[in-house]
C-alpha cells in the first residue's frame, strides 16, 4: 500500500510541478510520477543540507508536498536548463 502513497504523490508533486514550471503540456502521466518522486528525493535532500530535520521522513503531509513540489520544479528548471527547450 505504501509503494501506492508515493506513486500517487509523485503523480501529484509532479503535476503541480509541471503546471508551475510550464511543461503541463508535454509531460504524460508517467513522467509527472517520475519528477515527482524524484523531486521529493531532491527537495529532501536540500532541506536536509540547509539544516532541516528528516523526523518527516516517509509520512504524507502538506510540508512534504511542499517540499516535493518544490524539488520537483527545481528538477524540470534544471533539465530545461540543460536541453535549452
Amino acid at each position: 500500500m505504501n509503494i501506492i502513497l508515493w506513486i500517487v504523490f509523485g503523480a501529484l508533486a509532479g503535476w503541480i510541478a509541471s503546471m508551475i514550471a510550464g511543461t503541463d503540456a508535454r509531460q504524460g502521466a508517467v513522467a509527472n510520477i517520475v519528477v515527482g518522486i524524484l523531486g521529493a528525493f531532491l527537495g529532501g535532500w536540500l532541506m536536509q543540507q540547509f539544516g532541516q530535520s528528516d523526523a518527516n521522513l516517509g509520512t504524507f503531509d502538506l510540508y512534504s508536498l511542499l517540499v516535493a513540489i518544490g524539488g520537483a520544479t527545481l528538477l524540470l528548471f534544471i533539465y530545461r536548463a540543460v536541453t535549452k527547450r
